[in-house]
């Protein structure tokens, strides 16, 4: 029996990218309130249109998604060279010096600012594109002059789920410092009754903290209590808005500041409902704050298996959610990661939706907070040695689905099956 505690604990330190080769995984890099164009349209309504259409108009969906995203702010959002969106004339650089800088500048890319993000120890510069140059052809040269560097585009993520803005809700606060703290990175949370007085929040752009139908849904998902009740009822949760009121919100940059808040206040599990492109940036945050202790936990969104790869879930060591029905056969819209950790309800399931309201909603942005929460049970403060038996003890729980044991469509098998008001 502690041949195989130790065996499964193992294996978990590696699902979670902590182990015997955690130097080389782990080695530290060479460094708005959403509109309804930056939220994933519903899912078709498979009661009037065949599930084999539905599949197949979702490529389509994505790709009218960003064109008109783009046609309606094409003074603060462009395409990089992916066809994936980003913000306009902007280039960010991580792991850089002042040196670095000197030299960008004589070579035409003004510095627009720099930051240092202490929870992730993490020095970042945003440049100015050259005039008359498109963002492909700067970012290459930027890229080739400061090879030490890692340069990428500002890319812009999307809410997994059904989402919208709630401009007049007012905003869910924390009243007492509670239990374990877990992470949000999303919308504005409002003030719902399940979440009242629990929720710490902070703004990453420009009128944020404002409250959002997808943000108040994930909270109340991971520690709603009474009716609409979360994965870890009662916990103290600290919010992220990374959109406010900017349409070029939700990018890299946002959510890099987001990961360095959220480590510096002990936050030992994260929720990312937000999916989009790899970029160099996200990468290197991802990649610090679990170096700290962090565990985060992402959606693979709700563009169809056809759909490039989702960030962050896709980054090494991040767990990566998919969601089921009731009976519990994967979401047919369920996005795909390079990897599956778990599923978890993703169909009808009950949520917070403003300060009055409750929903059933469908996506797997409503899965990753049902396991980031049963997760932070496990876990409940950032420690390296504790994450091999916490992992371990999520996995244990898991509900075999699909072929036995570890597959490509549920991974380690259903968490929480009687959660979201089943």
């Amino acid at each position: 029996m502690r041949l195989w505690t130790a065996l499964l604990t193992t294996l978990c330190l590696l699902l979670a990218g902590i182990g015997p080769r955690a130097d080389a995984q782990l080695a530290l890099p060479q460094v708005q309130i959403p509109d309804a164009a930056r939220s994933l349209p519903q899912w078709p309504d498979l009661n009037t249109e065949p599930l084999i259409s539905a599949v197949d108009r979702l490529p389509q969906i994505r790709l009218d998604r960003i064109t008109a995203l783009l046609r309606g702010h094409r003074e603060s959002i462009e395409l990089d060279e992916r066809g994936e969106p980003a913000v306009r004339g902007i280039l960010v650089a991580s792991g850089i010096d002042a040196a670095m800088i000197a030299r960008a500048g004589e070579a035409g890319f003004a510095l627009l600012d720099r930051e240092y993000i202490a929870g992730l120890d993490l020095d970042i510069a945003r440049f100015h594109v050259p005039k008359g140059r498109s963002l492909t052809r700067a970012r290459k040269q930027l890229a080739k002059l400061l090879p030490d560097a890692g340069i990428d585009v500002d890319n812009l993520y999307f809410a997994s789920g059904p989402g919208g803005a709630l401009p007049q809700a007012a905003l869910a606060t924390a009243t007492g410092g509670g239990a374990a703290k877990l992470g949000l990175i999303d919308g504005g949370v409002a003030a719902h009754p399940s979440i009242a007085g629990r929720v710490e929040q902070r703004g990453f752009a420009t009128g944020a903290p404002s409250a959002s139908r997808h943000g108040t849904a994930i909270a109340s998902l991971l520690v709603g209590n009474g009716p609409v009740r979360g994965a870890a009822p009662g916990r103290r949760l600290l919010a992220a808005d990374v959109y406010g009121t900017d349409p070029a919100g939700g990018n890299a940059s946002a959510i890099a500041r987001a990961l360095g808040w959220l480590v510096e206040s002990g936050v030992a599990v994260t929720t990312i409902s937000l999916v989009g492109p790899d970029n160099r940036l996200l990468a290197a945050a991802v990649t610090r704050a679990r170096q700290r202790g962090m565990l985060i936990v992402a959606a693979v969104g709700n563009d169809g298996p056809a759909a490039p790869p989702a960030y962050p879930a896709s980054y090494p060591g991040v767990f990566a959610v998919t969601g089921v029905d009731a009976k519990g056969r994967a979401l047919p819209e369920a996005g795909r990661a390079l990897h599956i950790d778990f599923a978890a309800p993703g169909d009808a399931v009950l949520a917070a939706t403003g300060v009055n309201s409750a929903d059933r909603l469908r996506g797997t942005s409503f899965a990753a907070p049902l396991v980031a929460g049963r997760l932070a049970l496990h876990y409940p403060a950032p420690s390296i040695e504790a994450i091999g038996p916490a992992v371990a003890a999520l996995v244990m729980e898991a509900l075999d689905l699909g072929k036995k044991g570890r597959d490509k469509v549920y991974g380690h098998g259903l968490i929480c099956g009687a959660c979201g008001g089943r």
